[in-house]
């Protein structure tokens, strides 16, 4: 167990209260999510942009449907792979070198992707997701490593680490998507991969701050167990049989075919599923659906096998898992259809004094963030100097180059008398919401107003679809030709955040209150790949905007998002006696 007598050097280094390695892993996780949203808030616009005098790297033509497939399939391999990268890491690497080797990786990927070679750029991908997998699991797993010995001190870490990865995904979509937008898709690609190879670099230097944290663990065989553990493994035994393993073998193997069938397929390249097609579906979705039902039976059936308050208990979070689906298969909409209403159906040109007044806010947006971080770096530098000098010197030379981008960005824009809005600026909306409103919601929590977890669904996913309601009014507003007003698209960013801000922190919580700690490597597993799931089905969703559109109109496709996710926010809170009986006390 980490402890102050194991790590002294990392106990009596402390900003803002907290161990000073906290804040090493917030820069770290800061500049890998900057580089990650600054890439993905320009995927889904280069492969929808038009080419220009036979330039492939001035966008690639492709439709809305097209890109959607690809992003999905990418965005879905992404919750996939950490799995596997979090097994390597507890038994092989540790979770310190699985950070490297992830952060190395995904840098290599985002220095292919700056390349106008379409080999290149899906080589980029795939190191993005390979890096993610060992990246993404591993940086939670230090942390609560490190907390081991201050359970009293958790929430706040977990709440400052929070606002890195927001902070990251804030400066890295504002200022990868605005030089991309400005001067070429290939330097916001290139920007992500330099702040991800500096993050890495200032990680891999802070090791003699964090002593054997990340390391391998060694488990003694030879330990006996108390009690409560023997009851735990009698409760929990549960061996995989050999017809769970042929399952579990075809469902991988048929998702995974479907996954790179479907872009492949709308791309004209190959489909290996045509054999397959029906009037009514495509052979593609028939397997699909006949995996989705084998993986079902293979779930229920293995929780069956359960005793009757661990087998409750896994179906409450199962169920918890099916209304996340229908949260992320809305809110993940900020990723592609949202991006192309931002280019195509928002007027986001301004002059005189609107003008002005977004310059002003936009400063204030950049700045006030910035000079803040930069504090806090500040009180890193100051108690971990001698320890860490030249992660030190590498944050600064990061944040040095963050402040001449912005400020470059700031008098560019003061320059114009006339400016469009990039479309990039709309998707820092969330990560900007998310700082401003996080502290209230959560201190909901801890009040007499704590709503059951079925509730915290419920108005999550109705404020959801409330931002689908607004956009889809906007849209009936706006004449054919006539772009809506920019507040309509503000406005659903802001209640789609406060939605998110009611789910996506307590899932995992729960799924950690309502299962045996012997369990909860299979059910995060589970709970990620309900998110692979959701991210897949979102873009697919996503990528019927412009068919939609032709059909019917712009609104309906934005009101079908209201529907869905209002219907499930219902459902789920009329469900809260049951899901409260299955829980068993658990609060």
């Amino acid at each position: 167990m980490a402890s102050e007598a194991t790590h002294p050097e990392f106990f009596k280094s402390r900003v803002l209260g907290h161990p000073a390695g906290l804040f090493v892993l917030f820069f770290t996780e800061m500049w890998e999510r900057f580089s990650f949203y600054g890439m993905r808030v320009l995927l889904i616009q280069f492969l929808t942009a038009k080419v220009l005098f036979d330039d492939p790297f001035s966008g690639w033509g492709w439709s809305a449907e097209q890109a959607g497939a690809l992003y999905g399939t990418y965005a879905m391999l992404l919750y996939l792979t950490p799995i596997l990268g979090g097994v390597i890491a507890d038994k092989y690497i540790g979770s310190r070198w699985a950070v490297i080797v992830g952060a190395i990786i995904m840098t290599i990927g985002h220095a292919a992707m700056a390349f106008d070679a379409k080999i290149m750029f899906f080589t980029g991908l795939a190191c993005l997701v390979i890096g993610t997998g060992f990246f993404k699991p591993n940086m939670p797993s230090m942390l609560g490593e490190m907390y081991k010995s201050l359970p009293e001190k958790k929430d706040g870490a977990y709440t400052i680490f929070y606002m890195g990865v927001n902070a990251g995904a804030f400066f890295g979509m504002m200022l990868c998507g605005y030089i991309a937008e400005t001067q070429g898709w290939h330097y916001g690609f290139g920007l992500a991969g330099i702040f991800m190879l500096l993050g890495t670099i200032q990680f891999w230097l802070s090791k003699p701050l964090f002593g054997t944290i990340g390391e391998v663990v060694k488990v003694d065989i030879n330990a006996v167990k108390t009690a409560a553990e023997e009851e735990e493994d009698k409760e929990t035994k549960n061996p995989f049989s050999l017809k769970d393993y042929i399952l579990i073998g075809f469902v991988s193997i048929v998702g995974l075919l479907y996954a790179f069938n479907d872009p492949l397929s709308k791309n004209g390249v190959i489909d290996i599923f045509s054999s397959l097609d029906t009037p009514i579906l495509r052979g593609q979705n028939i397997v699909a659906l006949v995996a989705l039902i084998v993986f079902i039976y293979l779930v229920v059936s293995r929780i069956k096998r359960y005793g009757k308050i661990i087998r409750d208990r896994m179906f409450a979070v199962i169920l918890l898992a099916f209304f996340l689906m229908f949260f992320f298969m809305s809110f993940e909409q900020g990723a592609t259809s949202l991006v192309l209403v931002a280019r195509d159906y928002v007027d986001r040109s301004l002059t005189g004094t609107s003008l002005m007044v977004f310059n002003v806010i936009n400063t204030c947006l950049t700045i006030i963030p910035l000079a803040i971080i930069s504090w806090v770096l500040i009180l890193l530098a100051k108690a971990t100097w001698k320890k860490i000098a030249l992660s030190n010197i590498i944050l600064f030379v990061c944040f040095g180059a963050i402040w001449v981008a912005a400020i470059w960005m700031l008098n560019n824009e003061f320059s114009k008398e006339v400016s469009e809005i990039t479309v990039s600026w709309f998707s820092i909306l969330n990560s900007f919401f998310i700082i401003a409103f996080a502290s209230s919601v959560s201190k909901l929590w801890d009040s007499k107003y704590n709503p059951p977890a079925a509730f915290k669904y419920g108005i999550g996913l109705i404020l959801v679809a409330i931002g689908f309601l607004i956009l889809g009014l906007g849209a009936m507003g706006s004449m054919e030709g006539v772009k809506m007003s920019m507040i309509f698209l503000v406005l659903t960013y802001l209640f789609h955040t406060l939605g998110e801000l009611f789910i996506s922190p307590v899932g995992l919580s729960y799924v950690s209150k309502l299962v045996p700690g012997k369990m909860l490597a299979f059910m995060f597993g589970m709970w990620y790949l309900a998110l692979a799931i959701a991210q897949k089905f979102a873009a697919i969703l996503g990528g019927q905007i412009e068919v939609i559109k032709e059909s019917y109109s712009l609104s309906h496709f934005f009101f079908l998002f209201t529907l869905i996710p209002a219907l499930a926010g219902v459902l789920v809170m009329i469900l809260n006696p049951m899901l409260k009986k299955l829980m068993h006390g658990v609060k």
